[in-house]
């Protein structure tokens, strides 16, 4: 079944709640005895992807968790890791920063958190919320509860969890890699290397084999109400979450609802090529178990946009495939790049939520 239109976002409702051992973070579980509480919703990716959700979501609710991914090698974030052994921050700042609320408070400590030194020294290019990410890391040695103090301090909407406390590395098979043997199958390893590299990505796999799960992280994928996959970095951002073992299994066992956002393009490198389909087959085919209750997509971008004239007959039998609805609408900007519009997407989300069933009424 193809679905179309949505209704604007409702107000978020303002929640709080406590971990045992962490500092008290700002709005992490709400008491259930609470009137009318809002949805309880965790949201898995890593990078721009995840923010555009994050964006979205928090709108709709505060009792929210970004599930992130931990692979990223490069930039700031890979030199941290080489030189402290630590998990890569950027994506998890990233994700802190979208939280944060849209008073002077919060857009002073986004801006501040992504603000990167300049210069060629050795802080030319990190980002200040990446410094600020390791030091907590260091001095409490605790990666949830130093991160639980970094929302507190920038007074975030939600939760942000790495989906693992080991950093991790991508390989990928990748098909085409040498131009000049087309069909031989390469390694690539590396999340920086894989986001760019020439030929056709076929699968990827995570370094080390089957990582221990953040058992926060996996909490709150059982506990929630809607789980939301993607958009972002197709093989580097989505598809980690499902090859951390515990975390998978927390996917394909919870009571929640299954919410998949497809990307607006097809990414350059990673997915250069992929048609919409293509997308949701690299999910089945490294997620054979998942089932997904609705899958987004931008009514523009598979009608003559970045996926050029789709197969929406192909592309809905491959949603029922995953036991999806496919949901068309207006998700992206209106300035023609790539990116999705935090309120539209809010209102994509908010229908959905409301049309397609719950596990009971909002906790």
């Amino acid at each position: 079944m193809i679905v179309a239109g949505y209704v604007p976002g409702r107000q978020p409702q303002s929640r709080t709640g406590e971990r045992a051992g962490s500092p008290s973070p700002n709005r992490l579980r709400s008491s259930p005895a609470r009137a009318n509480p809002a949805p309880r919703i965790t949201a898995l990716g890593g990078g721009q992807g995840l923010s555009a959700s994050l964006s979205a979501l928090r709108r709709l609710t505060s009792d929210l968790t970004a599930v992130v991914t931990v692979a990223d090698d490069g930039g700031s974030s890979g030199r941290l890791r080489e030189e402290l052994g630590v998990l890569p921050p950027g994506d998890l700042r990233k994700a802190l920063a979208a939280l944060c609320g849209d008073d002077d408070w919060g857009r002073t400590w986004s801006e501040v958190i992504q603000q990167r030194f300049t210069g060629n020294g050795e802080l030319g290019g990190h980002a200040v919320g990446n410094l600020l990410i390791v030091a907590l890391w260091e001095k409490l040695g605790d990666p949830v509860a130093a991160l639980d103090w970094v929302g507190r301090l920038l007074n975030v909407q939600g939760r942000v969890l790495p989906m693992s406390a080991v950093p991790l590395d991508i390989e990928a098979a990748v098909r085409g890699h040498d131009p000049d043997r087309p069909a031989e199958v390469s390694a690539v390893r590396g999340q920086a290397s894989v986001a760019v590299t020439p030929g056709t990505v076929q699968s990827i796999r995570l370094l080390p084999d089957g990582p221990p799960a953040v058992p926060e992280a996996v909490t709150a994928v059982r506990e929630a109400d809607w789980v939301v996959l993607g958009p972002g970095s197709w093989f580097t951002s989505v598809l980690p979450h499902l090859l951390v073992p515990e975390l998978a299994k927390a996917l394909v066992e919870t009571r929640a609802r299954r919410l998949l956002t497809l990307n607006l393009a097809p990414q350059p490198g990673e997915t250069e090529g992929f048609t919409p389909q293509r997308h949701l087959e690299v999910i089945a085919d490294h997620a054979p178990d998942l089932a997904v209750d609705a899958i987004l997509v931008d009514e523009r971008a598979v009608t003559g946009g970045a996926f050029g004239q789709a197969d929406l007959a192909g592309l809905e039998k491959a949603a029922e495939r995953m036991g999806a609805a496919l949901v068309l609408g207006t998700v992206a900007r209106t300035d023609g790049t790539p990116r999705h519009d935090p309120e539209l997407l809010a209102a994509a989300y908010d229908r959905i939520f409301r049309t397609h069933g719950r596990i009971g009424p909002w906790r």
